[in-house]
């Protein structure tokens, strides 16, 4: 049975399908994997930025942020990247309201 969704796929629903995330480079698959486990490393989350991509922290999110808006990204990790952009998109929420001077938390 051919799914009409996904063209070409005769799968369930429920089968991983296979995503080559053609366009991501190694150093953004490492921005990635590094942001999904980096709280199980020891020291701070700036100095092992510091320390595995040679960048500064400011420069790491800046990457990160621009990262997270790409399809490649999104099928590399998807649950990952769903999570950082609900995460920015709730940060900028609350920068909004205080500008605005409205309590958002009750």
């Amino acid at each position: 049975m051919t799914s009409m969704w996904f063209a070409g796929y005769s799968g369930a629903m429920s089968d991983p399908m296979a995503v080559t995330p053609a366009a991501l480079s190694d150093q953004q698959a490492s921005l990635l994997d590094f942001e999904k486990q980096w709280w199980s490393l020891p020291g701070s989350k700036e100095s092992e930025i510091r320390e595995r991509f040679d960048i500064s922290p400011t420069r790491y999110y800046q990457l990160i942020n621009a990262l997270i808006d790409t399809e490649q990204a999104l099928a590399y990790d998807p649950l990952l990247v769903k999570r950082l952009r609900r995460l920015r998109a709730a940060r900028q929420k609350e920068r909004t309201a205080r500008r605005l001077g409205v309590n958002l938390k009750v």
